[in-house]
């Protein structure tokens, strides 16, 4: 490699750069492609593996996550637990014993639970207390999959399985010889309630944990239905305490404790069930979902649910490791937005609202941070699962009316995490990719609620926080107090142009101008100094000592290198503000090719994404969070394409890997994952609501989407292989195709795009105007 240094000069701090040119690659003209995998659609679950991304803790994120034993988008996941009652890293991979196996609705470690309770099973002398009971496992001995779990519980000679249903779980555990035989069902803390009905076979109760967001009427009611007759029943109560030959206790803390004598092999099952609304509800979804289904045929029916939407994208490569990764990255795409609502006795669909604690009809969608998901999750679903969006949008309306606010972090209500108005940019582009059924009006009208009413929110960040500043200067100001300011701005600037994009697409011409006006904000934080975004003050001024390693402050969980590229909607005009394509390619390599320094000095440590970009030996990039992970795409916009085919496939490659260990940061609800299923297709929405996606490298032979009109299409990549990450030409249904974005009606007309795959970079294709991605800029300028 021949070794270029220059220096950056960003506000009086001077950045060494390292600009690595190629003066000689290896010259494979031979494909790499080895007999092809073609996976049928029924044994795709056999490529999941839930375990990826869960060797994580505090400190580092592999990706934060934990083994969701569900349906897809299910009311009720399962999980093992390794860790105590309350821990939001519930399941850690390098733990080795299990305290039980709970229902969760946790969607971030960050977040926590609420509505857990959990079983377990125990041998000999009871132990009850969570730390007592654990008992020794091997991921040797257990087996996870999103469909089934199962795993031997080493203390008590037990094998315990359990395999869901949307609102509720069949357990089986597989005992030993013994007279004492026990399960367990603890109610976990902040509230609870156990009640034993031993001639029916059946403990029933509630759990009221939660870490927020919930109303003060909120409940889990669940039940239990056994098939083995008890011989004995105990409780405990708050502090542990046994109640022995008891069939009813209610506190803070309580479980409930029934025993029998089993033989070798004995299997005793347990169906299991839960509502947001009653008991009664409760005992209705597992009569609906299990009723009399044996454990085979609810693992069957969980089995056919997977498979069906794992198979919608059916996709062929000689990597059985590249099939893995993509399986299991789309497994998590389809977890999250949890389905919220249940169907009545009326087959009614109703939700008990997590916002003012009513039972209410129509859908309810939770568990959802649109920070990070606004970026792909849901470009994907406006793709691949309208039918299903439509509902989330109801959800969405639902919200507003229930609150008065559009959700921003969702769990179950509303939670006052992250910043942004990434509402705006999951409505408007449902409704611009033609998502049925939408209730237009209203959601217009929440969006600009949030765009125009600074009081009244009832978490910080729902709505909009420093709006009047933001609506008078055109920017939050750094020097006023409110945190993660210019993070702010930039997002506010592209949810004001969703809002245009869809505003002109009903005809309301001029809210669409005022709002296309305000979309171009962005501008006000620009630093022609630096060449960065930079936090401004109050009085025009530029916020200094200006830091561009600097993490937090200004930005959120990132620093300037990662928010300047914060313009999805106008890259062309972030290119003119540089100085040009030139300038602006160059600085995108700089963030590459520049030493992985730091400043940690706003937090006090250095937070896990900062050690997370430090260790990927790609510079300052920091694909581990989400600000930057479109940044990639960019090189398409200043017409050096080539630059984006290379180092998308160096992530898809590098960073992602079907292990424990497996993602490069948090998951995040589908986020992290749906840039790598996206990516591996050959394209990613760098901007929703532009009605368009961008193309990189795809990563496999072949690809076909199923799409929900009934349409196909099919990408194919000839030549493709690890040393093939260049585009050399494309055709579109036959067509020769010189551009580096497709629209998202193309995809859903079907059809074919196919690519030619090669060692070296074309620079002739895709370089032209015409052939770079939307910008707003752009379209002023016709």
């Amino acid at each position: 490699m021949n070794r270029t240094k220059v220096k950056l000069n960003v506000g009086g701090l001077t950045i060494g750069l390292l600009f690595l040119g190629l003066i000689s690659c290896e010259n494979n003209t031979k494909s790499d492609i080895a007999e092809l995998t073609y996976p049928s659609s029924e044994e795709l679950l056999d490529f999941v593996n839930p375990l990826m991304g869960t060797d994580s803790d505090f400190s580092l994120s592999n990706g934060n996550t934990y083994p969701a034993i569900a349906t897809p988008w299910g009311m009720n996941f399962w999980t093992p637990m390794t860790s105590k009652m309350g821990d939001g890293w519930t399941y850690k991979y390098d733990e080795k014993t299990i305290r039980g196996i709970k229902q969760t609705h946790q969607p971030s470690p960050w977040i926590n639970d609420y509505a857990a309770f959990s079983l377990m099973a125990v041998t000999g002398e009871l132990k009850y207390k969570e730390d007592e009971r654990a008992s020794h496992f091997s991921h040797k001995a257990e087996t996870v999959r999103p469909d089934y779990y199962s795993v031997y519980l080493a203390d008590y000679d037990v094998v315990a399985e359990v395999t869901p249903t949307e609102r509720a779980a069949h357990f089986r555990f597989t005992f030993p010889e013994t007279d004492e035989a026990y399960i367990l069902l603890d109610g976990f803390f902040k509230g609870s309630m156990v009640k034993i009905i031993p001639e029916e076979r059946k403990i029933i109760g509630y759990c009221r944990n939660n870490s927020g967001g919930v109303p003060e009427n909120f409940h889990n009611y669940f039940v239990a239905e056994f098939d083995k007759a008890f011989e004995l029943n105990h409780t405990w109560g708050d502090d542990w305490s046994l109640q022995k030959n008891t069939s009813e206790s209610q506190g803070e803390h309580v479980g409930a404790i029934i025993g029998f004598k089993t033989r070798r092999g004995e299997a005793v099952h347990v169906k299991v069930a839960s509502s947001f609304i009653s008991p009664e509800q409760a005992q209705l979804n597992l009569d609906r979902e299990i009723g009399k289904r044996t454990f085979k045929e609810t693992r069957s029916a969980a089995t056919e649910a997977w498979e069906k939407e794992l198979g919608r994208i059916q996709v062929s490569t000689s990597n059985i490791d590249h099939l893995r990764t993509f399986y299991s990255c789309l497994y998590r795409v389809l977890l999250f937005p949890r389905k919220f609502y249940e169907f009545d006795s009326s087959n009614q669909v109703v939700h008990y609202s997590p916002y003012n604690g009513e039972v209410l009809p129509g859908y309810m969608f939770t568990d959802n941070g649109f920070w990070d998901t606004f970026r792909a999750v849901f470009p994907f679903f406006n793709m691949m699962y309208p039918e299903l969006n439509s509902n989330i949008m109801e959800g969405l309306a639902n919200t507003y009316k229930e609150s008065g606010w559009l959700p921003e972090w969702a769990s179950p209500g509303h939670r006052d995490c992250m910043i942004g108005s990434n509402s705006a940019p999951i409505i408007a582009d449902a409704h611009l990719s033609g998502v049925s059924g939408l209730d237009e009006e209203t959601l217009l009208e929440a969006i600009i609620k949030n765009a125009t009413v600074p009081d009244g929110r009832p978490v910080n960040s729902v709505g909009r926080a420093g709006l009047d500043y933001y609506n008078e200067l055109g920017y939050v100001p750094y020097d006023v107090g409110i945190h993660e300011n210019a993070a702010r701005t930039l997002e506010y600037a592209y949810a004001d142009f969703t809002i245009a994009q869809m505003a002109k697409s009903l005809g309301k011409t001029e809210l669409a101008n005022e709002y296309y006006q305000k979309s171009l904000n962005y501008k006000k934080l620009f630093d022609p100094t630096t060449k960065l975004m930079r936090g401004k003050n109050k009085d025009g001024s530029f916020q200094s000592p200006f830091n561009p390693l600097k993490w937090g402050d200004a930005f959120t969980e990132g620093n300037s290198l990662h928010y300047t590229w914060s313009v999805f909607h106008d890259v062309q005009g972030l290119i003119d503000l540089m100085g040009g394509s030139q300038e602006f390619a160059g600085m995108l390599d700089g963030v590459f090719n520049m030493p992985p320094e730091y400043d940690d000095s706003y937090y006090g440590f250095t937070i896990h994404e900062i050690r997370e970009m430090q260790i990927m030996n790609m510079g300052n990039y920091a694909h581990g969070n989400q600000p930057i992970q479109h940044m990639i795409y960019l090189y398409n916009y200043a017409k050096e394409p080539w630059k984006t085919q290379k180092k998308v496939r160096e992530v898809l490659t590098k960073l992602y890997t079907p292990a424990p260990d497996g993602y490069c940061g948090d998951e995040d609800n589908g986020q992290t994952s749906a840039w790598y299923v996206f990516s591996a297709l050959g394209f990613y929405p760098v901007a929703p609501a532009t009605n368009q996606y961008v193309l990189g490298s795809p990563l496999f032979e072949e690809a076909k989407l199923h799409l929900q009109n009934g349409e196909t299409f099919t990408i194919k990549a000839n030549g493709n292989g690890k040393h093939n990450p260049f585009i050399q030409s494309a055709a579109l249904n036959g067509k020769t195709f010189d551009s580096t974005w497709i629209s998202t009606e193309t995809v859903q007309n079907g059809g074919s795009l196919f690519f030619e795959m090669g060692p070296e970079p074309n620079k002739n294709w895709g370089t032209s105007d015409e052939a770079a991605p939307y910008s707003f800029s752009n379209s002023l300028n016709q």
